[in-house]
């Protein structure tokens, strides 16, 4: 799909810049369970961009994927 050499190293790096993120909420959504003060809404919200970074970095990792012929 994306044969361009230019446009394959931006989706890399778009790719390593979400898990990048994905792996920081993890972390910060873990501190915040742990602390009994935590706002459970504010929770909730990184757990729910965290699902969809998760959602992002399957769709380029799909894009990624060099189409097999059947």
């Amino acid at each position: 799909m994306h044969s361009d050499p230019a446009d394959q190293a931006r989706l890399v790096q778009r790719l390593a810049a979400l898990k990048t993120e994905h792996r920081d909420l993890d972390a910060a959504i873990a501190r915040l369970q742990l602390d009994p003060g935590a706002d459970d809404l504010m929770v909730k919200r990184l757990k729910k961009r965290k699902l969809q970074l998760r959602d992002a970095i399957e769709l380029l990792q799909s894009a990624l994927i060099p189409d097999e012929p059947a």
